[in-house]
């Protein structure tokens, strides 16, 4: 197994603390790992295995827990009054009410409460009122590049980076050597999450036109799009469908973390835009799967990486808008802004490549890093204050 360190410190930070601890993804990304590794480390530290509750709602061992009564009932009636209980619950959004139970465990002072859930809407409003200030939320990913490279054999990165975003990123990935094992497990992946985490749990009949808006998106990772502009584009390709349709699927794609959403921000403005945004996909094993590997889309692909690790380093990232130029994503968190300009090669003179990535980035009259990330081979740079750096080192932090 993977030690996904990141996830699991977490996790024991906040053992014992009075706070559920809520770990949220897209399904296969490794959370009920995460659970049987933490539980082991509970076990060499002290904890007996029968103050460990354990419940996956996927699992037809638990299907007589039909609702939120029957969850409350199995775990009261297995708690131990004398002693520490850890209790760990998967797929808990598969249960209506499922935080009524929740809360009312909560109640019980002697238990350590620890659940995951593969929809985004886990932490609804009504959930984030009922336990509001008893949670955390733990946002898990498929495996980072520095992960993927700490468990295989392959020590050239430009190699590894070519399976990285070929096979995708789903831990199990690794036990496949070709592509075309890999391509059937990716493809039961896609089928189980577009028809058992979507269609059931939105009611959405249309399967193909489901997956017609899902080939259209991942398609058109990184580009700038909208509800009304993917709609016409596919109604004037012979696929008629409406707004209001399209933004459904959108929800729900990004609610099952099949995609994350990027929105726009004005940088002097300081101010979101509600008009178009951009669209990312968790997994890019999920694209090549879908669309193959196609002529031009590397730069995409370059960013949707990047994206996603500045999600992984928990920052909120956005789609910079600096006056009539594009800053790629301006990531924020706490403790500060980073503004990330991708650029797969800066090489290209004829077109003055790196003059038109700095432009961007100078423009901004602030001290937060601004860093430009290319796949070129070069040593990290400064130019005027902006680093340069090659986008393999930044991920494994070199």
């Amino acid at each position: 197994m993977i030690e996904r360190n990141e996830y699991l410190d977490v996790l024991k930070r906040f053992k014992d603390k009075d706070l559920i601890k809520v770990i949220t993804g897209i399904k296969w990304c490794g959370k009920s790992t995460l659970f049987e590794i933490y539980k082991e480390y509970l076990l060499e530290n002290g904890v007996d295995n029968s103050q460990i509750i354990s419940i996956n709602l996927e699992d037809l061992k638990y299907s007589f827990i039909e609702n939120y009564m029957d969850l409350y009932n199995y775990i009261n009636d297995n708690l131990k009054s004398d002693k520490k209980n850890y209790l760990f619950i998967d797929e808990v959004q598969i249960i209506k009410y499922f935080e009524k139970a929740v809360d009312s465990i909560y109640l019980n002072k002697n238990v350590d409460i620890y659940i995951t859930g593969s929809n985004a809407n886990l932490l609804s409003s009504e959930l984030a009122t009922l336990l509001s200030g008893r949670y955390i939320e733990v946002k898990m990913l498929p495996l980072s590049f520095k992960e993927y490279k700490s468990a295989t054999n392959i020590e050239d990165s430009e190699e590894l980076y070519k399976k990285y975003i070929s096979f995708g990123s789903f831990p199990y990935i690794l036990n496949f050597d070709n592509e075309d094992d890999a391509s059937l497990y990716i493809s039961n992946l896609y089928n189980d999450l577009i028809i058992k985490d979507i269609m059931t749990r939105k009611g959405i009949s249309d399967e193909a036109m489901l997956k017609s808006v899902a080939t259209f998106a991942l398609d058109n990772i990184s580009n700038l799009v909208s509800s009304n502009n993917i709609a016409n584009t596919m109604t004037s390709n012979g696929r008629p469908i409406n707004v209001k349709t399209v933004e459904k699927y959108l929800e729900a794609f990004t609610e099952a973390f099949l995609l994350y959403k990027a929105s726009r921000y004005d940088i002097k403005g300081k101010q979101y835009l509600k008009t178009i945004d951009k669209y990312y996909v968790s997994d890019l094993g999920l694209r090549y799967f879908i669309l193959g590997r196609k002529i031009g889309d590397r730069g995409y692909i370059l960013e949707n990486v990047i994206y996603l690790e500045l999600k992984r380093r928990g920052y909120d990232v956005y789609v910079g808008k600096m006056d009539d130029l594009e800053v790629d994503f301006v990531a924020i968190k706490d403790t500060g802004k980073i503004y990330v300009q991708v650029c797969e090669t800066l090489k290209d003179n004829t077109n003055n490549t790196l003059q038109r990535e700095l432009n961007s980035l100078r423009k901004i009259n602030d001290n937060y890093e601004k860093i430009i990330l290319t796949l070129d081979k070069m040593p990290t740079s400064n130019e005027e204050g902006i680093i340069v750096k090659n986008t393999l080192d930044w991920l494994l932090d070199k």
